[in-house]
């Protein structure tokens, strides 16, 4: 890889609903050569977590470095729900304009407002042409190149999320490509299901199409990386590939469960070890540090009107050779999640707590069923699902389970991975429920969450009651049998006005 540029450029990679269905992560039956060759070349993270498995969310915590209860993007940057990052939060393409970088984005956006993210060059499309994207990141190299500044640029692919007009299809149509891309012939019967859906003639069927919109991901990864080596500048470019949830299938996509938002993460860093594996935590609120970390900028930099709120995140530059689990005393080995809307009418509220072995969901709004996305509820999948002989059941989860959640989750991942066996109600496990659950809500509390909730209410707005003695029960949910407050614990997190301090903070 020639180098004719003395800057420290990034390219960052966003895949749209892929999950791990990528060769190097063990999916034997796809065929992922582009993502296989730069996971040989750099770096591939096996424990990445997105904090939240939808599309507008996910993507605003990899620019703002801040889970969407801090940054404002709950759901989706949809036109009918008006979700958009909070005006005063700072974005990765607002930092890096700051500090003197040719800025770009190619493909899809799905944040907002454009004055949040003000990218100066702004490809946006909803094509599947990933060559056409190929060619627009070429044109932005050189023109970077011409302008001898460094570069930030990101490509959103639309691949391999469904076809949103079209039932059980996923844009693979031949004549809408030129003959830079192709489109495989997929046999059903050599797809692999994963463990969390059902093994189905319609399930088949809209895999082997998945499988073919993946393929044309990986060749767009391949155009744009051969377009970085043509002008010279891979030695000098941190490379970042990743997908923004898991895939389009109900029980993962917009679930906190594993298969929504454990992820792939490939970083190709100049001067990093080749083909390493690296087993440490990586939270997708790391992206943002570890690229202002390779820029060589504080990783604690502000805008200009520096009301934003400090980034959580750490840069994983450190680690990124580590291919053992690194002391907790030097890296996390925790990741939080944060999930409140998919699409406006998707409204359920959850956050996590994963380790290495355990994961926690508090779900605030359980007395709601768990909402279907709108692409998941018509895939040709569910259909078939909902229609299988009783007890329907979604993977090994029944479809009662996946829709009716209750209050609190505990699951021992080593012993569980697919979160079946709820634990939350042992009573061998209350001193870890108890324990995870007080974890989540102090990081609710530093995080300034809206939704830390104690008798059905939130504890954040409350708080501007609090010098007025005002006491909260410490029970979750309210309870309308028993709503009296004599001889009830009251809570302890009802401790200083956080929602007023908030509002003078940001001026709003």
């Amino acid at each position: 890889m020639a180098s004719s540029s003395p800057h420290k450029n990034i390219l960052l990679l966003i895949a749209d609903d892929l999950g791990k269905y990528v060769g190097c992560y063990g999916c034997k039956s796809i065929k992922t050569p582009s993502l296989d060759k730069l996971a040989a070349q750099g770096v591939r993270f096996d424990n990445a977590f997105a904090s939240t498995a939808s599309c507008s969310g996910s993507r605003s915590t990899i620019y703002t470095g801040l889970h969407t209860h801090e940054n404002g993007q709950y759901g989706l940057h949809w036109f009918r729900s008006h979700f958009q990052t909070f005006h005063h939060v700072d974005s990765a393409p607002l930092l890096f304009n700051q500090a003197g970088y040719q800025t770009g984005i190619v493909g899809k956006i799905h944040v907002g407002p454009p004055e949040v993210y003000p990218w100066q060059v702004r490809k946006e499309s909803d094509t599947r042409d990933v060559a056409w994207a190929a060619d627009e990141g070429e044109a932005f190299f050189k023109a970077a190149k011409h302008s001898n500044r460094p570069f930030f640029l990101t490509v959103g692919y639309i691949d391999p999320h469904r076809d949103i007009q079209t039932r059980g299809e996923f844009g693979n149509v031949p004549e809408q490509y030129g003959d830079r891309i192709s489109i495989p012939e997929v046999k059903e019967e050599d797809v692999e299901i994963p463990h969390w859906i059902n093994e189905l003639p319609q399930t088949r069927y809209e895999f082997k199409e998945y499988y073919k919109a993946i393929n044309r991901t990986d060749t767009g990864v391949g155009l744009i990386l051969d377009a970085l080596e043509r002008q010279g500048l891979a030695e000098d470019t941190l490379v970042i590939f990743t997908s923004d949830n898991g895939p389009p299938f109900i029980n993962s996509k917009t679930t906190l469960y594993d298969a929504g938002i454990h992820l792939p993460l490939i970083v190709r860093h100049p001067g990093s070890k080749k083909g390493a594996v690296n087993p440490n935590m990586i939270s997708f609120i790391d992206i943002l540090p570890t690229m202002l970390d390779w820029a060589g900028l504080d990783l604690a930099m502000k805008g200009k009107d520096g009301l934003s709120p400090p980034r959580r995140g750490r840069s994983f530059l450190p680690i990124i050779d580590r291919e053992d689990e690194v002391d907790a005393s030097t890296w996390q080995h925790e990741v939080y999640g944060s999930h409140t809307f998919h699409e406006m009418q998707n409204y359920w509220p959850t956050r996590i707590l994963r380790t290495k072995q355990y994961k926690y969901h508090r779900n605030i709004a359980w007395r709601l069923d768990f909402p279907f996305a709108a692409d998941l509820y018509a895939s040709l999948a569910f259909e078939e699902i909902r229609n299988m002989d009783p007890p329907v059941k979604v993977g090994n989860r029944t479809l009662k389970d996946y829709i009716f959640r209750p209050p609190e989750e505990l699951y021992d991942l080593e012993n569980d991975p697919e979160e079946i066996h709820n634990l939350a109600e042992d009573e061998e496990s209350q001193k870890l429920l108890l324990e995870m659950r007080e974890r989540v809500t102090e990081w609710q509390k530093e995080t300034g969450d809206l939704w830390l909730y104690r008798d059905g209410q939130s504890v954040t707005v409350l708080s501007r009651y609090a010098k007025d003695g005002m006491e909260v029960p410490e029970r979750l949910d309210f309870d309308a049998e028993n709503p009296g407050t004599k001889g009830v614990v009251m809570t302890k997190h009802l401790d200083k006005d956080a929602y007023s301090a908030g509002i003078k903070e940001t001026k709003y």
